[in-house]
């Protein structure tokens, strides 16, 4: 009989490579795709799949994260194959009892290898809960560490960590970064367009949400629909800004949150 399997990855690409792959090893039925963390959570809790292909990098929630609340849920967890972009080093902490990996991009020997090993790990039984508990933490130490982003702020240079970023915004060629909380404050970047500041933040916790304003995903505190199908986001600073979502990326936010 072949083995249930869904397929999450936020590469629509990725999942067609992998759902032919999969196709052709003759063992798999893929029963559903996701795009996101969230919606594995509850594909997984719905399907309750043999097997799951899960990204380990996606924006919202991760496929860390996707263990983490598995576990919080009390959801029996499916043999969970990691698709990832790390090198071979770094994923050898992956390989924990029923627990496979797979490099990006996918190689057809490789994905019948994992099928086979899930196939062959399937008879042990469930993973032991001390397991879970020990890949979750030898993932964590996987990922990589967050530089922090230097802020000028009332004639202060202040190094902040990218995980206490809120939103950022520029007007008139000034990037002006406002931080979470009730205690949050506002500083000015020295970087000189969006991008820029972009492409030296995490790109799993931020989303260009406007082409005037960077938010942390984490750090949206409510979606509100807007006139004419589109929406705003309340962040969570002091002040509970709303920010603007542009049309292009209002299928992003869908996607993100399951709207």
């Amino acid at each position: 009989m072949p083995l249930s399997a869904v397929i999450v990855d936020d590469e629509q690409l990725a999942r067609d490579e992998l759902a032919y792959l999969l196709k052709n090893t003759g063992d798999v039925d893929v029963v559903a795709q996701g795009k996101n963390g969230f919606e594995a959570v509850s594909l997984i809790k719905e399907h309750n799949p043999d097997l799951v292909f899960l990204d380990v990098q996606m924006p919202g929630l991760d496929g860390f994260g996707v263990i983490k609340k598995l576990l919080d849920r009390k959801i029996q967890l499916p043999k969970i194959v990691f698709a990832t972009a790390f090198d071979q080093y770094a994923v050898k902490a992956f390989e924990v009892n029923a627990v496979d990996y797979l490099l990006k991009p996918f190689d057809k020997k490789r994905v019948a290898q994992s099928v086979q090993r899930a196939r062959a790990k399937q008879e042990s039984g469930i993973l032991p809960a001390e397991k879970i508990d020990n890949l979750v933490r030898m993932l964590e130490l996987q990922k990589p560490q967050l530089s922090k982003i230097l802020l000028k702020s009332v004639g202060r240079m202040l190094l902040v960590d990218q995980r206490e970023i809120c939103y950022a915004s520029i007007e008139d060629g000034v990037i002006t970064i406002v931080t979470a909380g009730p205690s949050g404050f506002e500083g000015h970047s020295n970087c000189r367009t969006l991008e820029e500041l972009l492409d030296s933040l995490d790109p799993n916790l931020f989303w260009r949400a406007h082409r005037s304003f960077l938010v942390n995903i984490n750090r949206i505190r409510e979606v509100v629909p807007w006139f004419k199908s589109s929406y705003q986001l309340r962040m969570d600073d002091k002040k509970q800004t709303e920010v603007p979502v542009s049309r292009a990326q209002t299928k992003r936010l869908r996607e993100l949150f399951g709207l």
